[in-house]
Protein backbone atom coordinates (compact mmCIF):
# COMPACT_ATOMS: atom_id res chain seq x y z
CA UNK A 1 0.00 0.00 0.00
CA UNK A 2 1.53 3.33 -1.12
CA UNK A 3 1.09 5.82 1.70
CA UNK A 4 0.21 9.49 2.00
CA UNK A 5 -1.52 11.66 4.57
CA UNK A 6 -4.70 9.54 4.33
CA UNK A 7 -2.90 6.20 4.19
CA UNK A 8 -0.08 6.33 6.78
CA UNK A 9 2.90 4.01 6.52
CA UNK A 10 1.92 2.38 9.80
CA UNK A 11 -1.63 1.81 10.93
CA UNK A 12 -2.85 4.17 13.65
CA UNK A 13 -4.14 1.82 16.33
CA UNK A 14 -4.84 4.10 19.30
CA UNK A 15 -6.32 7.51 19.98
CA UNK A 16 -3.10 8.53 21.73
CA UNK A 17 -1.10 7.75 18.59
CA UNK A 18 -3.61 9.67 16.51
CA UNK A 19 -3.30 12.69 18.79
CA UNK A 20 0.49 12.55 18.64
CA UNK A 21 0.26 12.81 14.86
CA UNK A 22 -1.97 15.89 15.09
CA UNK A 23 -5.34 14.17 15.26
CA UNK A 24 -8.08 16.17 16.92
CA UNK A 25 -6.86 19.56 15.70
CA UNK A 26 -9.48 19.55 12.93
CA UNK A 27 -12.47 19.14 15.23
CA UNK A 28 -10.99 21.64 17.69
CA UNK A 29 -10.79 24.20 14.92
CA UNK A 30 -14.29 23.36 13.73
CA UNK A 31 -15.66 23.98 17.22
CA UNK A 32 -14.00 27.41 17.22
CA UNK A 33 -15.59 28.31 13.87
CA UNK A 34 -19.17 28.92 12.82
CA UNK A 35 -20.83 26.32 10.58
CA UNK A 36 -20.69 28.76 7.66
CA UNK A 37 -16.96 29.29 8.22
CA UNK A 38 -16.27 25.55 8.16
CA UNK A 39 -18.31 25.15 4.98
CA UNK A 40 -16.50 28.10 3.43
CA UNK A 41 -13.13 26.52 4.20
CA UNK A 42 -14.18 23.27 2.52
CA UNK A 43 -15.41 25.35 -0.41
CA UNK A 44 -12.05 27.09 -0.72
CA UNK A 45 -10.35 23.69 -0.62
CA UNK A 46 -12.74 22.50 -3.35
CA UNK A 47 -13.02 19.09 -1.71
CA UNK A 48 -15.11 16.84 -3.96
CA UNK A 49 -16.84 13.64 -2.93
CA UNK A 50 -14.72 10.52 -3.26
CA UNK A 51 -17.65 8.11 -3.41
CA UNK A 52 -18.11 8.34 -7.16
CA UNK A 53 -19.98 11.48 -8.20
CA UNK A 54 -17.36 14.05 -7.24
CA UNK A 55 -19.99 16.46 -5.88
CA UNK A 56 -18.59 19.49 -3.97
CA UNK A 57 -18.64 18.65 -0.27
CA UNK A 58 -19.29 22.24 0.80
CA UNK A 59 -22.46 22.43 -1.31
CA UNK A 60 -23.78 19.17 0.12
CA UNK A 61 -23.20 20.34 3.70
CA UNK A 62 -24.73 23.76 3.00
CA UNK A 63 -27.87 22.19 1.52
CA UNK A 64 -28.37 20.13 4.69
CA UNK A 65 -27.57 23.03 7.03
CA UNK A 66 -30.15 25.20 5.29
CA UNK A 67 -32.71 22.47 4.64
CA UNK A 68 -36.09 22.41 6.31
CA UNK A 69 -36.93 19.82 8.95
CA UNK A 70 -36.94 19.32 12.69
CA UNK A 71 -33.75 17.25 12.96
CA UNK A 72 -30.55 16.73 11.02
CA UNK A 73 -28.32 13.69 10.76
CA UNK A 74 -24.87 12.83 9.42
CA UNK A 75 -23.93 9.52 7.80
CA UNK A 76 -20.58 8.04 6.77
CA UNK A 77 -20.97 5.69 3.82
CA UNK A 78 -18.37 2.94 4.18
CA UNK A 79 -20.40 0.17 2.53
CA UNK A 80 -18.09 0.01 -0.51
CA UNK A 81 -19.88 -2.36 -2.87
CA UNK A 82 -18.38 -1.13 -6.13
CA UNK A 83 -16.37 -3.91 -7.84
CA UNK A 84 -12.61 -3.32 -7.93
CA UNK A 85 -12.80 -0.97 -4.94
CA UNK A 86 -11.13 -1.44 -1.57
CA UNK A 87 -9.96 2.05 -0.59
CA UNK A 88 -12.53 2.71 2.15
CA UNK A 89 -11.64 -0.53 3.87
CA UNK A 90 -7.94 0.32 3.52
CA UNK A 91 -8.60 3.70 5.14
CA UNK A 92 -10.53 2.19 8.04
CA UNK A 93 -7.80 -0.37 8.62
CA UNK A 94 -5.03 2.24 8.43
CA UNK A 95 -6.65 5.07 10.42
CA UNK A 96 -10.32 4.90 11.45
CA UNK A 97 -9.88 7.96 13.68
CA UNK A 98 -9.61 10.44 10.81
CA UNK A 99 -12.82 9.08 9.24
CA UNK A 100 -14.68 9.36 12.53
CA UNK A 101 -13.26 12.83 13.19
CA UNK A 102 -14.53 13.91 9.77
CA UNK A 103 -17.96 12.49 10.61
CA UNK A 104 -18.01 14.29 13.97
CA UNK A 105 -17.14 17.57 12.24
CA UNK A 106 -19.95 17.05 9.72
CA UNK A 107 -22.40 16.35 12.55
CA UNK A 108 -21.25 19.42 14.46
CA UNK A 109 -21.52 21.73 11.44
CA UNK A 110 -25.13 20.84 10.64
CA UNK A 111 -26.21 20.34 14.25
CA UNK A 112 -26.94 16.64 13.82
CA UNK A 113 -28.81 14.97 16.65
CA UNK A 114 -27.15 11.66 15.77
CA UNK A 115 -24.50 10.34 13.39
CA UNK A 116 -24.06 6.94 11.77
CA UNK A 117 -21.25 5.00 10.15
CA UNK A 118 -22.61 2.31 7.84
CA UNK A 119 -20.60 -0.62 6.53
CA UNK A 120 -21.22 -4.20 5.51
CA UNK A 121 -21.49 -6.83 8.21
CA UNK A 122 -18.87 -8.86 6.31
CA UNK A 123 -16.24 -6.12 6.86
CA UNK A 124 -15.10 -7.70 10.12
CA UNK A 125 -11.57 -6.17 10.48
CA UNK A 126 -12.92 -2.73 9.61
CA UNK A 127 -15.84 -3.08 12.01
CA UNK A 128 -13.49 -3.95 14.85
CA UNK A 129 -11.20 -1.00 14.04
CA UNK A 130 -14.10 1.46 13.88
CA UNK A 131 -15.71 0.23 17.09
CA UNK A 132 -12.40 0.38 18.96
CA UNK A 133 -11.73 3.90 17.73
CA UNK A 134 -15.26 5.04 18.50
CA UNK A 135 -15.11 3.66 22.05
CA UNK A 136 -11.84 5.52 22.66
CA UNK A 137 -13.16 8.78 21.23
CA UNK A 138 -16.34 8.56 23.29
CA UNK A 139 -14.37 7.90 26.46
CA UNK A 140 -12.18 10.91 25.68
CA UNK A 141 -15.22 13.18 25.30
CA UNK A 142 -14.97 13.76 21.56
CA UNK A 143 -18.64 13.04 20.82
CA UNK A 144 -21.00 16.03 20.79
CA UNK A 145 -23.74 13.75 19.43
CA UNK A 146 -24.16 9.97 19.63
CA UNK A 147 -22.54 7.96 16.85
CA UNK A 148 -23.93 4.56 15.91
CA UNK A 149 -22.24 1.91 13.76
CA UNK A 150 -24.73 0.21 11.43
CA UNK A 151 -23.96 -3.02 9.59
CA UNK A 152 -25.77 -3.97 6.43
CA UNK A 153 -26.15 -6.62 3.72
CA UNK A 154 -23.94 -7.57 0.79
CA UNK A 155 -26.16 -5.98 -1.83
CA UNK A 156 -24.55 -3.48 -4.19
CA UNK A 157 -27.32 -0.96 -3.58
CA UNK A 158 -26.52 -0.75 0.13
CA UNK A 159 -23.84 1.73 -0.96
CA UNK A 160 -26.40 3.95 -2.73
CA UNK A 161 -27.09 6.83 -0.37
CA UNK A 162 -30.89 6.69 -0.53
CA UNK A 163 -30.87 2.92 -0.01
CA UNK A 164 -28.41 3.32 2.86
CA UNK A 165 -30.91 5.47 4.75
CA UNK A 166 -33.42 2.65 4.41
CA UNK A 167 -30.92 0.16 5.90
CA UNK A 168 -30.15 2.48 8.81
CA UNK A 169 -33.90 2.58 9.49
CA UNK A 170 -33.98 -1.23 9.52
CA UNK A 171 -35.28 -1.85 6.00
CA UNK A 172 -34.02 -3.51 2.82
CA UNK A 173 -31.55 -1.53 0.62
CA UNK A 174 -34.22 -0.23 -1.77
CA UNK A 175 -33.47 3.30 -3.03
CA UNK A 176 -35.95 6.04 -2.22
CA UNK A 177 -37.12 8.63 -4.72
CA UNK A 178 -35.88 11.75 -2.97
CA UNK A 179 -32.26 12.57 -1.99
CA UNK A 180 -31.15 12.75 1.66
CA UNK A 181 -30.91 16.53 1.79
CA UNK A 182 -34.67 16.62 1.04
CA UNK A 183 -35.90 13.42 2.66
CA UNK A 184 -33.46 12.26 5.31
CA UNK A 185 -33.46 9.79 8.16
CA UNK A 186 -36.58 9.05 10.20
CA UNK A 187 -38.64 11.55 8.22
CA UNK A 188 -42.42 11.71 8.44
CA UNK A 189 -42.86 13.53 5.13
CA UNK A 190 -44.32 11.18 2.49
CA UNK A 191 -42.01 9.89 -0.19
CA UNK A 192 -42.94 10.24 -3.84
CA UNK A 193 -44.15 6.77 -4.74
CA UNK A 194 -46.32 5.92 -7.71
CA UNK A 195 -48.19 9.20 -7.34
CA UNK A 196 -48.78 11.47 -10.30
CA UNK A 197 -47.91 14.65 -8.40
CA UNK A 198 -44.78 16.04 -6.78
CA UNK A 199 -44.77 16.24 -2.96
CA UNK A 200 -44.80 19.66 -1.34
CA UNK A 201 -41.23 20.18 -0.17
CA UNK A 202 -40.12 23.18 1.87
CA UNK A 203 -41.47 26.71 1.93
CA UNK A 204 -43.76 26.12 4.85
CA UNK A 205 -45.14 22.78 3.70
CA UNK A 206 -44.66 21.53 7.26
CA UNK A 207 -43.20 18.14 6.41
CA UNK A 208 -40.58 16.70 8.75
CA UNK A 209 -37.90 15.96 6.18
CA UNK A 210 -34.86 15.71 8.51
CA UNK A 211 -32.08 16.73 6.05
CA UNK A 212 -29.19 14.28 6.23
CA UNK A 213 -25.55 14.46 5.12
CA UNK A 214 -24.28 11.27 3.49
CA UNK A 215 -20.55 11.33 2.69
CA UNK A 216 -18.14 8.64 1.63
CA UNK A 217 -15.49 7.53 4.15
CA UNK A 218 -12.62 8.93 2.07
CA UNK A 219 -14.37 12.28 1.71
CA UNK A 220 -14.77 12.57 5.47
CA UNK A 221 -11.17 11.46 6.07
CA UNK A 222 -10.00 14.57 4.20
CA UNK A 223 -12.03 17.01 6.31
CA UNK A 224 -9.93 17.11 9.54
CA UNK A 225 -6.72 17.52 7.51
CA UNK A 226 -8.19 20.48 5.60
CA UNK A 227 -9.33 22.19 8.80
CA UNK A 228 -5.99 21.50 10.50
CA UNK A 229 -3.73 22.69 7.67
CA UNK A 230 -6.00 24.97 5.65
CA UNK A 231 -7.51 25.04 2.18
CA UNK A 232 -4.30 26.27 0.51
CA UNK A 233 -2.39 23.27 1.90
CA UNK A 234 -4.97 20.91 0.41
CA UNK A 235 -5.03 22.68 -2.95
CA UNK A 236 -1.22 22.53 -3.22
CA UNK A 237 -1.73 18.92 -4.38
CA UNK A 238 -3.72 17.74 -7.37
CA UNK A 239 -5.23 19.83 -10.16
CA UNK A 240 -7.19 23.06 -10.19
CA UNK A 241 -10.55 21.30 -10.57
CA UNK A 242 -9.60 18.15 -8.62
CA UNK A 243 -7.41 19.19 -5.67
CA UNK A 244 -5.84 16.84 -3.16
CA UNK A 245 -4.99 13.17 -3.32
CA UNK A 246 -7.11 10.15 -4.15
CA UNK A 247 -6.94 6.56 -2.96
CA UNK A 248 -6.92 4.22 -5.97
CA UNK A 249 -7.59 0.50 -5.95
CA UNK A 250 -5.86 -1.40 -8.77
CA UNK A 251 -6.73 -5.06 -9.40
CA UNK A 252 -7.10 -7.46 -12.29
CA UNK A 253 -4.27 -8.16 -14.72
CA UNK A 254 -1.53 -6.35 -12.79
CA UNK A 255 1.58 -7.65 -11.07
CA UNK A 256 0.82 -6.35 -7.59
CA UNK A 257 -2.82 -5.43 -6.85
CA UNK A 258 -2.91 -2.69 -4.24
CA UNK A 259 -4.52 0.44 -2.80
CA UNK A 260 -2.35 3.50 -3.37
CA UNK A 261 -2.74 7.18 -2.53
CA UNK A 262 -1.67 9.51 -5.35
CA UNK A 263 -2.01 13.16 -6.21
CA UNK A 264 -4.94 13.95 -8.43
CA UNK A 265 -3.57 14.44 -11.94
CA UNK A 266 -1.25 11.44 -11.81
CA UNK A 267 -1.63 9.51 -15.06
CA UNK A 268 -3.59 6.27 -15.06
CA UNK A 269 -0.53 4.60 -16.56
CA UNK A 270 1.60 5.67 -13.60
CA UNK A 271 -1.05 4.43 -11.17
CA UNK A 272 -1.03 1.01 -12.87
CA UNK A 273 2.79 0.98 -13.02
CA UNK A 274 2.92 1.74 -9.28
CA UNK A 275 1.17 -1.61 -8.84
CA UNK A 276 3.78 -3.43 -10.92
CA UNK A 277 2.22 -2.73 -14.30
CA UNK A 278 0.71 -5.42 -16.53
CA UNK A 279 1.79 -9.02 -16.27
CA UNK A 280 5.04 -10.00 -18.01
CA UNK A 281 4.69 -10.01 -21.79
CA UNK A 282 1.20 -8.53 -21.72
CA UNK A 283 -0.29 -5.14 -22.62
CA UNK A 284 -3.25 -3.34 -21.05
CA UNK A 285 -6.27 -3.62 -23.30
CA UNK A 286 -8.96 -2.05 -21.15
CA UNK A 287 -9.55 -0.50 -17.74
CA UNK A 288 -12.88 -0.06 -15.97
CA UNK A 289 -13.54 2.28 -13.07
CA UNK A 290 -15.78 -0.11 -11.18
CA UNK A 291 -18.93 -0.93 -13.14
CA UNK A 292 -20.14 2.67 -13.19
CA UNK A 293 -18.33 4.25 -16.10
CA UNK A 294 -17.48 3.73 -19.78
CA UNK A 295 -14.44 1.61 -20.59
CA UNK A 296 -11.00 3.17 -20.95
CA UNK A 297 -8.98 1.52 -23.72
CA UNK A 298 -5.23 0.92 -23.81
CA UNK A 299 -4.62 4.05 -25.88
CA UNK A 300 -6.01 6.27 -23.09
CA UNK A 301 -3.70 5.26 -20.25
CA UNK A 302 -1.96 8.64 -20.15
CA UNK A 303 -5.22 10.25 -18.99
CA UNK A 304 -4.70 12.09 -15.67
CA UNK A 305 -6.60 10.65 -12.75
CA UNK A 306 -8.94 13.58 -12.14
CA UNK A 307 -12.64 14.23 -12.48
CA UNK A 308 -12.25 16.61 -15.40
CA UNK A 309 -9.77 14.47 -17.37
CA UNK A 310 -11.88 11.33 -17.11
CA UNK A 311 -14.95 13.31 -18.13
CA UNK A 312 -13.03 14.66 -21.13
CA UNK A 313 -12.42 11.17 -22.52
CA UNK A 314 -16.07 10.25 -22.06
CA UNK A 315 -15.61 8.12 -18.96
CA UNK A 316 -15.75 8.89 -15.23
CA UNK A 317 -13.44 8.61 -12.26
CA UNK A 318 -16.01 7.03 -9.95
CA UNK A 319 -14.50 5.74 -6.73
CA UNK A 320 -11.10 5.20 -8.44
CA UNK A 321 -11.38 1.43 -8.29
CA UNK A 322 -9.63 0.24 -11.43
CA UNK A 323 -9.91 -3.27 -12.83
CA UNK A 324 -7.30 -3.87 -15.53
CA UNK A 325 -7.74 -6.33 -18.40
CA UNK A 326 -4.79 -7.27 -20.60
CA UNK A 327 -4.63 -8.43 -24.22
CA UNK A 328 -5.62 -12.00 -23.35
CA UNK A 329 -9.16 -10.79 -22.63
CA UNK A 330 -12.25 -10.80 -24.84
CA UNK A 331 -14.37 -7.76 -24.09
CA UNK A 332 -17.61 -9.55 -24.96
CA UNK A 333 -16.91 -11.90 -22.07
CA UNK A 334 -16.12 -8.96 -19.79
CA UNK A 335 -19.20 -6.90 -20.61
CA UNK A 336 -21.50 -9.92 -20.25
CA UNK A 337 -20.05 -10.44 -16.77
CA UNK A 338 -20.45 -6.79 -15.77
CA UNK A 339 -23.97 -6.60 -17.17
CA UNK A 340 -24.98 -9.69 -15.22
CA UNK A 341 -23.66 -8.11 -12.03
CA UNK A 342 -25.85 -5.05 -12.55
CA UNK A 343 -28.87 -7.16 -13.49
CA UNK A 344 -28.55 -9.32 -10.39
CA UNK A 345 -28.01 -6.31 -8.11
CA UNK A 346 -30.92 -4.29 -9.52
CA UNK A 347 -33.60 -4.06 -6.82
CA UNK A 348 -36.60 -4.42 -9.16
CA UNK A 349 -38.47 -1.30 -8.01
CA UNK A 350 -38.14 0.19 -11.50
CA UNK A 351 -39.34 -2.39 -14.10
CA UNK A 352 -37.44 -0.85 -17.05
CA UNK A 353 -34.22 -1.35 -15.08
CA UNK A 354 -34.75 -4.94 -13.94
CA UNK A 355 -36.28 -6.16 -17.18
CA UNK A 356 -33.91 -4.16 -19.36
CA UNK A 357 -30.70 -5.24 -17.63
CA UNK A 358 -32.03 -8.82 -17.74
CA UNK A 359 -32.69 -8.72 -21.49
CA UNK A 360 -29.34 -7.07 -22.19
CA UNK A 361 -27.51 -9.64 -20.09
CA UNK A 362 -29.29 -12.54 -21.80
CA UNK A 363 -28.38 -11.18 -25.25
CA UNK A 364 -24.76 -10.60 -24.25
CA UNK A 365 -24.50 -14.09 -22.78
CA UNK A 366 -25.91 -15.62 -25.98
CA UNK A 367 -23.27 -13.80 -28.00
CA UNK A 368 -20.51 -14.74 -25.54
CA UNK A 369 -21.58 -18.42 -25.58
CA UNK A 370 -21.51 -18.63 -29.37
CA UNK A 371 -25.30 -18.69 -29.76
CA UNK A 372 -25.79 -15.06 -30.69
CA UNK A 373 -27.40 -13.63 -33.80
CA UNK A 374 -27.37 -10.14 -35.29
CA UNK A 375 -30.81 -9.57 -33.81
CA UNK A 376 -29.27 -9.70 -30.34
CA UNK A 377 -27.46 -6.45 -31.09
CA UNK A 378 -30.81 -4.85 -31.90
CA UNK A 379 -32.26 -6.13 -28.62
CA UNK A 380 -29.34 -4.65 -26.69
CA UNK A 381 -29.67 -1.28 -28.43
CA UNK A 382 -33.42 -1.14 -27.83
CA UNK A 383 -33.16 -2.02 -24.14
CA UNK A 384 -30.26 0.38 -23.55
CA UNK A 385 -32.46 3.17 -24.82
CA UNK A 386 -35.16 2.63 -22.18
CA UNK A 387 -33.45 0.84 -19.29
CA UNK A 388 -33.10 4.03 -17.21
CA UNK A 389 -36.69 5.26 -17.71
CA UNK A 390 -38.05 6.44 -14.35
CA UNK A 391 -34.94 5.29 -12.48
CA UNK A 392 -34.67 5.79 -8.71
CA UNK A 393 -30.89 5.31 -8.69
CA UNK A 394 -27.89 5.36 -11.02
CA UNK A 395 -27.62 1.61 -11.63
CA UNK A 396 -29.42 1.49 -15.02
CA UNK A 397 -27.39 4.49 -16.21
CA UNK A 398 -24.29 2.47 -15.36
CA UNK A 399 -25.66 -0.31 -17.57
CA UNK A 400 -26.12 2.14 -20.44
CA UNK A 401 -22.66 3.65 -20.08
CA UNK A 402 -20.68 0.46 -19.61
CA UNK A 403 -22.35 -1.73 -22.24
CA UNK A 404 -22.60 0.90 -24.98
CA UNK A 405 -18.98 1.97 -24.47
CA UNK A 406 -17.64 -1.58 -24.83
CA UNK A 407 -19.68 -2.17 -27.99
CA UNK A 408 -18.25 1.03 -29.49
CA UNK A 409 -14.65 0.43 -28.40
CA UNK A 410 -14.34 -3.27 -29.26
CA UNK A 411 -16.63 -4.06 -32.23
CA UNK A 412 -14.15 -6.63 -33.50
CA UNK A 413 -14.79 -8.89 -30.50
CA UNK A 414 -18.53 -8.85 -31.13
CA UNK A 415 -17.96 -9.51 -34.84
CA UNK A 416 -15.72 -12.50 -34.07
CA UNK A 417 -18.33 -14.05 -31.78
CA UNK A 418 -21.19 -13.51 -34.21
CA UNK A 419 -19.31 -14.60 -37.33
CA UNK A 420 -17.48 -17.65 -35.96
CA UNK A 421 -19.44 -18.53 -32.78
CA UNK A 422 -16.02 -18.74 -31.13
CA UNK A 423 -14.37 -16.49 -28.56
CA UNK A 424 -11.17 -14.90 -29.92
CA UNK A 425 -9.61 -14.72 -26.46
CA UNK A 426 -11.14 -17.38 -24.21
CA UNK A 427 -10.31 -17.23 -20.50
CA UNK A 428 -12.06 -17.69 -17.18
CA UNK A 429 -13.25 -14.43 -15.64
CA UNK A 430 -14.84 -13.45 -12.36
CA UNK A 431 -16.48 -10.25 -11.20
CA UNK A 432 -13.84 -8.27 -9.23
CA UNK A 433 -15.94 -7.80 -6.10
CA UNK A 434 -13.27 -7.69 -3.42
CA UNK A 435 -13.38 -9.59 -0.15
CA UNK A 436 -9.80 -8.72 0.77
CA UNK A 437 -6.71 -7.05 -0.68
CA UNK A 438 -3.54 -7.66 1.24
CA UNK A 439 0.10 -8.22 0.33
CA UNK A 440 -0.49 -7.91 -3.39
CA UNK A 441 -3.19 -10.58 -3.38
CA UNK A 442 -6.77 -9.74 -4.33
CA UNK A 443 -9.45 -12.10 -3.04
CA UNK A 444 -12.76 -11.94 -4.88
CA UNK A 445 -16.21 -12.91 -3.67
CA UNK A 446 -16.76 -16.41 -5.08
CA UNK A 447 -20.44 -16.32 -4.08
CA UNK A 448 -21.22 -13.51 -6.50
CA UNK A 449 -21.30 -15.88 -9.50
CA UNK A 450 -24.11 -17.82 -7.79
CA UNK A 451 -26.17 -14.78 -6.84
CA UNK A 452 -29.61 -14.66 -8.45
CA UNK A 453 -31.74 -11.66 -9.52
CA UNK A 454 -33.90 -12.04 -6.38
CA UNK A 455 -30.74 -11.68 -4.23
CA UNK A 456 -30.71 -15.34 -3.20
CA UNK A 457 -27.83 -17.70 -3.99
CA UNK A 458 -28.03 -20.77 -6.20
Amino acid sequence: MKSGFLLPRRAVTSLDAYREAGGGEGIARARAMSPDEVIAELGLAQLRGRGGAGFPTSKKWASVLRGEGRHRYAVCNAAEGEPATFKDRALLRANPYQVLEGLLIAAQVVGAVEAFLALKASFVPELRAVQRALDEMEAAGWLDAPVRVVTGPEEYLFGEEKAMLEVIEGNEPLPRWLPPYIHGLFATAPQLGWQAHEPEIGHGAGHESNPTIVNNAETLANVPHILTHGADWFRARGTEQSPGTICCTVVGDVTHPDVIEVEMGTSLRDVIDACGGPLVGREVRAVFSGVSNPVIDGAQLDTPVSFEAFDAIGSGLGAAGFVVYDDTTCMVEVVALLSRFLYVESCGQCPPCKLGTGDITAALERIANGNGIDGDLAVIAERLDIVADGNRCYLPVEEQRVVSSVMRAFPEDFAAHLETSLCPRPRELTIPKLVDLEGGVATYDERQARKQPDWTYD
